[in-house]
């Protein structure tokens, strides 16, 4: 299958990012490379471009849309969890701009057989990196009735989360869950009809919270920020595309956290925690899309993008 994705924000991001000849820049979720390409064209020459993507059809399809630029692109197949260790390996002096893509790309939706999609039958998966045994058929056919209803409320915010995993368990007693479509019947039964029929597919939130308890996207972004950070040299740029609240609170808090100069309580007469601001928050609000990136390319409806500029050696 064609790799197809269209990278959501990318006059703005580029106007932020700012890429200058000669920079070094990491794209933590390459995808089929499209920021990665504004980067690589505005470094010139002597620029280059650490490419990351868990995913090998990422990987493959970013190597043909950039293939012009030959080596001055590295291509690693990791989780950004592995930030520290790629950027010690690869950029040992330190990066000037980092951006991350966070969650699900439209190709891993468009391609039936990855299971992350609930308006295509497919297999229970959901796994970003194929290498990874972990996925969506053991979450919902392994985790209690508790977790189940812990994770689709808090990663789905799905206000029907109880009776979804009331439901999911009930109809295990049968036999596995093995297919998304078996899933979406599932959620549809448990959900009332008249909450069905309001907004977006009943089977979106429960999805989302599946996909992001398998891949651990939450905990690898959270960990991972101040790692990003640390690698930027002074006057490096980190940028962050986010897709729904949970993923732009943790950005927004980390980021807060990381231009702060002191964290004391307030009620200590002096500082006494030694916290120095590192960064410059570059987007005091969330950039999003503009009317007509919206009428282009309707997964940019969602996006959020957020940047700080390092201020510190």
């Amino acid at each position: 299958m064609e790799f197809k994705h269209i990278p959501v924000l990318f006059h703005e991001i580029m106007d932020i990012m700012a890429p200058q000849p000669g920079e070094v820049f990491v794209d933590c979720t390459l995808g089929g490379g499209g920021h990665s390409r504004g980067f690589l064209e505005r470094m010139g020459d002597d620029g280059r471009l650490i490419g990351i993507d868990q995913d090998t059809n990422a990987l493959q399809a970013a190597g043909a849309n950039l293939a012009e630029f030959g080596d001055r692109v590295t291509y690693v197949h990791s989780n950004y969890n592995n930030l520290d260790e790629i950027l010690n390996t690869y950029a040992p002096d330190g990066v000037d701009g980092i951006l991350f893509d966070i969650g699900v790309s439209s190709h891993q939706l468009d391609e039936k057989d990855r299971g992350f999609s609930y308006m295509q039958d497919a297999p229970l998966d959901m796994r970003m990196n194929q290498s990874q045994n972990f996925s969506a058929w053991d979450v919902v056919n392994t985790y209690s009735e508790e977790e189940l209803h812990r994770i689709i409320k808090e990663y789905g915010e799905e206000r029907w989360a109880k009776r979804v995993a009331q439901f999911i368990v009930e109809f295990r007693k049968e036999k596995p869950v093995e297919t998304t479509g078996e899933l979406v019947d599932i959620i549809k039964r448990a959900i009332p009809k008249g909450a069905r029929e309001e907004g977006s597919h009943p089977a979106k939130r429960t999805f989302q919270a599946i996909r992001i308890e398998v891949n651990d996207e939450l905990g690898v972004l959270t960990r991972t920020i101040s790692v990003a950070a640390k690698h930027l040299k002074k006057g490096g740029r980190l940028g962050i595309i986010s897709f729904h609240s949970l993923e732009d609170r943790i950005v927004k808090e980390q980021f807060r956290y990381l231009a702060s100069d002191c964290i004391c309580p307030p009620e200590l007469p002096f500082c006494q925690c030694d916290k120095v601001s590192e960064v410059k928050i570059l987007t005091r609000k969330p950039v999003t899309a503009t009317k007509e990136e919206l009428e282009a390319n309707s997964r940019s409806k969602s996006a959020k993008f957020r940047a700080v500029v390092k201020i510190v050696d």
